[in-house]
């Protein structure tokens, strides 16, 4: 092996490194051990020191989807690979392999600059590529797991790289394989399968609310509508700390559906791809008063109550302690349970 790829094949470390730019809630946290990602070959040598020590270690992306303690003891891997290139293309379909450590908006960006439409209802999601199939993000009726190839990743429990095909993904709502099995895979590479044959997607009600006189928009008008709905909705993660979405979207069977519409005629919900309905989480936060509210450092954003905030200084345990609130209000009233969606470290 030659100096160039010596350099390659190692990790640079850091010790003590603060990650208050690299999580999305803007947490004064600092990581013991930090080594950064820049290619697939790096990972398994890592992933054997820490076994060997006996430390803990976690894969830490974007931030946008993480709730971060003080200090992350052992080893943080930071995903900074961002390779990308067309792997091929038919009269069918195009296939993209985007390295982990991609912004995901960016990439969403440079495929419509490209001419690669079909993500367009993803636009502006925080986060790298690598988190996108580990959550299976989705917004607007548009999941990321329609699109995927194969993922590549590095498997922890057997020490080798792996490609899982898009089934054994087991792609669900906001779940997948890789969810199912915390703490095993390290995605590396996504292979997206982007259509040649591209249909307008906006039967959303908030989309097909920018559609109303134009019932076939292109892929970039989809695309900025998309970013403006998020934009007033959700807040600049530069300007207040978030992580975006909060809660899940919870689903519940048609029966529980019924008693609850009778009760509360303006429920907000959408059918569900398995036949129950799934019930906007926001909808029912903001019926038990918590938009606008402040706790202490933390509280719920003013403009959706789907997003938990921080004002500056706020902790893990700050955001926790008023998820905690949020979940009993919404269980006495509803009896329905809303599930955490960003990863808790």
């Amino acid at each position: 092996m030659n100096s160039s790829q010596n350099a390659v094949s190692q990790a640079k470390s850091s010790l003590n490194l603060v990650l208050r730019d690299r999580n999305t809630f803007g947490f004064d946290v600092s990581a013991e051990v930090a080594y950064e990602i820049t290619a697939a070959e790096q990972v398994p040598a890592v992933i054997r020191g820490v076994t060997e020590k006996n430390l803990p270690w976690r894969v830490l992306g974007g931030g946008s989807n993480v709730i971060l303690p003080k200090v992350l003891s052992g080893a943080t891997l930071l995903m900074n690979i961002t390779s990308q290139e067309i792997v091929s293309s038919d009269e069918k379909a195009t296939l993209i392999a985007v390295g982990g450590g991609v912004n995901w908006h960016e990439f969403v960006a440079w495929t419509l600059d490209n001419h690669f439409p079909g993500l367009e209802n993803l636009a502006l999601i925080p986060g790298t590529v690598g988190a996108a199939p580990i959550q299976n993000i989705g917004a607007y009726g548009v999941e990321i797991g329609e699109y995927i190839d194969s993922v590549e990743a590095f498997d922890a429990k057997s020490h080798t790289f792996v490609t899982l095909a898009k089934d054994a993904c087991q792609f669900a709502y906001r779940d997948s394989y890789f969810k199912q099995n915390p703490h095993r895979f390290i995605v590396t590479k996504v292979i997206f399968k982007i259509p040649k044959q591209w249909q307008a997607r906006i039967h959303y009600a908030d989309l097909a609310k920018q559609f109303t006189s134009n019932l076939n928009p292109s892929p970039r008008e989809i695309f900025l509508a998309v970013c403006k709905i998020r934009t007033q909705k959700l807040p600049d993660p530069k300007m207040i700390g978030n992580a975006g979405s909060f809660f899940q979207n919870p689903i519940v069977p048609n029966e529980q559906y019924k008693t609850l519409l009778h009760k509360y005629p303006g429920l907000v919900s959408y059918p569900d791809a398995l036949g129950k309905r799934k019930l906007a989480a926001g909808w029912l936060i903001d019926q038990c008063g918590f938009k606008g509210q402040r706790m202490g450092n933390v509280g719920v954003y003013e403009n959706q109550a789907l997003v938990l905030v921080n004002h500056g200084g706020g902790t893990a345990q700050d955001i926790l302690g008023l998820a905690k609130c949020i979940q009993d209000k919404v269980k006495k009233e509803f009896g329905v349970s809303l599930e955490i969606e960003p990863n808790i470290l």
